[in-house]
């Protein structure tokens, strides 16, 4: 099993320490890029499904927390990458 499984697996089990930086990895890894911004809102980009992300990255604690964790899965799913 790889990274990125590791990853994703680890952000199924909605851990109350998941960092911004394995989000990245994982939608980078589904094919977004993150869009530039100002302000600690991000967005991600599908430029395969069109669809956008946006998620609120904390500062300057990068932990997500647990409602974060859950929309993050929530979007995934619909995404059909878990």
């Amino acid at each position: 099993m790889g990274t990125y499984e590791k990853t994703l697996d680890r952000l199924k089990s909605r851990p109350k320490d998941f960092s911004w930086s394995e989000l990245q990895k994982i939608m980078t890894h589904a094919g977004f890029q993150e869009l530039p911004g100002d302000g600690s809102r991000r967005k991600f980009y599908n430029p395969k499904t069109c669809r956008f992300a946006s998620f609120h990255k904390r500062h300057p604690d990068d932990t997500l927390l647990s409602y974060q964790v859950k929309d993050a899965l929530e979007f995934l799913k619909q995404e059909g990458v878990i």
